[in-house]
């Protein structure tokens, strides 16, 4: 474990933004008019069977071709550079159910969707409900906020654009690795401080046998390299608990570098979403974050993606400090995402 304190981590997650946009082709995958046939095929397959969509597994969604790409797609998220885009899916010719089915089905061939929020949310959906998100209550993918770079509680993230902003809502990405090993070559002590946990809050996302906050480190050192995970709005509202300890300077010091990193041109790199977008994240070694946006005047026209977090019986390893007084485990030892007890399982085709 010494060695990898001082040691940078390799690999193809340790990318740099300028560099890997040039190869965009590489990372970004077209779908063909054969492969809308086969996924509209199989999304009125898995209609057909009535179930409700939390129900749905993937033999409902038969994709005898399309499979192949997706498992490709899969290895790259779970042991490569960490993210890819799926363009052309034609959601402007779909209804919210035909959508949500296709994103669904396709989520089926990655991982096992796991709950988003403390209302059981298995397909979530990132839209302005007009919420502060200032307010610890609130989440940020309920506003139009900008979003700091994060991880979410899953080994996946997924997200489908179903209608973009008016101006503004930009995806930008940035390798943890590389911010890792960036602080690590200019801050090893700052690496130090976020080896150690941070407290974040969790309001309304445990159930009551449960602290309403959990402490986790940012980084994760182990065998295989270093996981990370990462949330400072977390981190600033659970300030608002009197039981939790106040955040230190170094502590500050260490997030403001971690920040200013993941915010570098140097490292990160920019997205512009287009209708049909799919865009995967492995969350243990990327960030994500989002700028602000102002959205139409029309209800119909405004900015809204669903989102998919998604477990992976194969993902990467992780140390068990992720999940010890955490979110909890799947049954296949897997990180949970956000499960109250008794809640159950949803998804629902409108926001809120």
């Amino acid at each position: 474990m010494s060695a990898l304190i001082t040691q940078p981590v390799g690999g193809p997650q340790a990318w740099y933004g300028p560099e890997i946009a040039k190869g965009e082709a590489e990372w970004t995958y077209v779908l063909s008019e054969d492969d809308i046939a086969e996924i509209r095929s199989a999304a009125r397959s898995a209609d057909a069977t009535g179930l409700e969509i939390p129900a749905l597994r993937r033999a409902h969604f038969p994709l005898p071709r399309f499979a192949g790409r997706l498992e490709a797609l899969r290895r790259e998220l779970l042991t490569g550079r960490g993210f890819c885009l799926v363009r052309g899916l034609p959601v402007d010719d779909m209804t919210s159910k035909e959508a949500a089915i296709a994103f669904w089905g396709i989520g089926t061939y990655l991982g096992l969707a796991v709950s988003q929020n403390g209302k059981g949310h298995v397909l979530g959906h990132v839209k302005d409900l007009g919420l502060n998100y200032e307010d610890p209550n609130s989440r940020g993918y309920q506003t139009s906020a900008r979003l700091p770079y994060h991880t979410d509680y899953a080994d996946l993230v997924g997200l489908l654009c179903l209608r973009t902003a008016r101006e503004g809502g930009v995806s930008s990405i940035v390798s943890s690795v590389t911010v890792y090993n960036e602080m690590l070559a200019t801050r090893p002590d700052l690496v130090e401080v976020l080896r150690q946990p941070l407290f974040r809050t969790r309001w309304g996302e445990v159930g009551s046998d449960r602290p309403a906050w959990v402490e986790v480190p940012a980084f994760n050192l182990h065998e295989a390299g270093v996981v990370t995970t990462y949330v400072r709005s977390a981190v600033r509202k659970a300030q608002l608990m009197p039981e939790v300890p106040r955040i230190s300077e170094s502590q500050v010091e260490a997030m403001d570098c971690f920040d200013a990193l993941a915010e570098s041109s140097r490292l990160h790199l920019d997205m512009t979403f287009e209708h049909g977008d799919m865009q995967f994240l492995n969350n243990h070694w990327v960030l994500h974050s989002r700028t602000s946006y102002v959205d139409h005047d029309e209800p119909a026209d405004r900015r809204h993606l669903l989102r998919l977090w998604l477990a992976c019986d194969d993902g990467p390893p992780f140390p068990p400090a992720m999940t010890e007084s955490f979110q909890g485990l799947t049954a296949n030892g897997r990180p949970n995402g956000i499960h109250v007890p008794g809640v159950p399982f949803n998804a629902p085709l409108e926001a809120g």
